[in-house]
């Protein structure tokens, strides 16, 4: 491959050649579309590496120290009346945790160890330890929706169609390089051929000079020359400076120093493949990230559904078990221990909400008919343009070999009367059309073989597979995230 770096002055004027290869190669290395897909990819790989990690246990430590209070609180007294008391005292405390969220019930499970510690400062001054040395606690919502289990079904799916999507976006990535590469060639032959039409228009303008001298021109076809001449001049300016522009533009695209001079090199083959509908549709469905989108969308829908249910009614579980003592001192506080014991339901039920929550559960159900009316129509037309891609790139090939042979025959044609009239046998008009046929052949060549390559990577892209080699596009994606 050709590699490209920051070009010296001394070297800014020598062109450098760049094949499509290398062009896409480039590209996918290092231009600004390629980071970003790459960066995409980063954040779905984290955000899948967070929800797996919500499914591991969790240890967490928590810790007060120190909570210093000197203030005045109410007190009610054993005839009902309140006073205020003076607070004088410092607390500390700490608790170690084991969390384990349970993905089949949306409950969470947890392990924990705590040590308080309580100093009265005013007054009798005491030193009390409460532990609570292990403790089982289960926190459990009953009959709502279970956002741990939703999760697992739709995240694994949201990140392989996020890994889908970035090798669909290298090769989208080599689509815009083919574009730009193949404009580029273009209007590299359109200057070549602007500087050698200008050589030949002034070469025939100096020798109809000398056969209007002769007699063996008419004064129209020396004026007519001469309009060539300026002609051709005008096209070289113009082409010329489109030519910089379109430079400009692929440099950027590549992140190139702006003292690289690009030379495009014409592809001397492409690539032989013969498609068929039913194979390219059932790569598509099966490696295209927009399988995996369909699927997802699905999902959400469902599941906005299952959390407006949910939301009807809400009744939770809150269970501890394990022991605690106290004591003036830690170690007792761990010697003498008793069971402790907590059980608490809640529930909120609306007793009249006048239709709200139903409407949100109807709400909610249209909103998932309306996205599964998108998804049959965005399938109808995923299926339709992969069938006009297919008879497109089949019929390619045919065109590409017929604009080669057309691009031969207009050259030699050009050449032919350009030899012809130096003799006086043909007139300017028949000149200035063969010249004309000679351009555009050229041109349409450049655009059918463009659309060939344009259409092999986009297939490359919905499929995620290289016809011409008959092999999966795969990546590392865990060595290209971690790069």
């Amino acid at each position: 491959m050709l590699l490209f770096g920051t070009a010296s002055a001394a070297f800014a004027a020598e062109p450098q050649p760049i094949t499509l290869d290398d062009a896409i190669a480039i590209a996918r290395a290092q231009s600004v579309d390629a980071a970003v897909a790459l960066n995409e990819l980063k954040r779905a790989y984290w955000q899948y590496r967070t929800f797996r990690a919500d499914l591991l246990p969790e240890v967490n430590f928590q810790a007060t120290v120190p909570s210093y209070r000197k203030n005045y609180s109410t007190y009610q007294l054993d005839d009902g009346s309140y006073t205020f008391v003076r607070n004088n005292n410092l607390q500390m405390s700490g608790t170690l945790s084991i969390d384990q969220n349970i993905w089949f019930t949306g409950g969470k499970l947890s392990l924990n160890t705590s040590l308080d510690f309580l100093k009265q400062l005013d007054g009798n001054k005491f030193d009390r330890f409460m532990s609570v040395p292990v403790a089982l606690t289960l926190s459990q919502p009953i009959f709502g929706v279970n956002h741990i289990k939703w999760s697992r079904r739709i995240e694994p799916v949201r990140y392989e169609e996020a890994k889908a999507a970035f090798m669909s976006a290298t090769e989208q990535v080599a689509m815009k390089a083919v574009d730009l590469f193949f404009t580029l060639l273009k209007l590299k032959e359109n200057l070549n051929s602007a500087e050698q039409n200008l050589v030949n228009c002034e070469k025939l303008y100096e020798v109809a000079k000398v056969k209007r001298a002769m007699g063996q021109i008419s004064e129209n076809d020396l004026l007519q020359l001469e309009l060539n001449v300026l002609n051709a001049r005008t096209t070289l300016t113009d082409t010329g400076s489109d030519y910089k522009a379109k430079m400009f533009e692929m440099r950027s695209f590549l992140a190139l120093d702006e003292s690289v001079e690009l030379e495009p090199v014409l592809p001397e083959a492409i690539p032989q493949a013969k498609v068929q509908y039913d194979d390219v549709l059932e790569k598509a469905r099966a490696n295209n990230s927009f399988a995996k989108n369909i699927r997802r969308r699905q999902l959400e829908a469902d599941y906005e559904v299952a959390k407006a249910k949910g939301n009807m009614r809400e009744i939770t579980l809150f269970a501890q078990v394990g022991y605690t003592g106290t004591s003036d001192n830690m170690r007792g506080a761990y010697s003498t221990l008793k069971d402790n014991q907590v059980v608490e339901i809640g529930f909120r039920i609306p007793i009249l909400d006048w239709g709200k929550r139903r409407g949100q559960v109807k709400v909610a159900e249209s909103n998932r008919e309306v996205v599964e009316s998108y998804l049959r129509q965005e399938t109808m037309n995923f299926n339709q343009d992969i069938f006009i891609l297919v008879e497109r790139f089949n019929n390619q090939q045919a065109l590409v070999n017929v604009a080669s042979r057309a691009d031969t025959i207009a050259m030699k044609r050009y050449h032919t009367n350009v030899e012809t009239f130096m003799v006086g046998k043909i007139s300017t008009l028949e000149l200035n059309d063969s010249q004309s046929k000679k351009d555009a052949s050229r041109s349409d060549y450049i655009v059918e073989l463009f659309l060939y390559w344009y259409y092999y990577y986009q297939l490359r892209s919905l499929t995620l597979w290289d016809f011409a080699t008959g092999t999966s596009i795969e990546s590392d994606i865990e060595k290209i995230v971690r790069r």
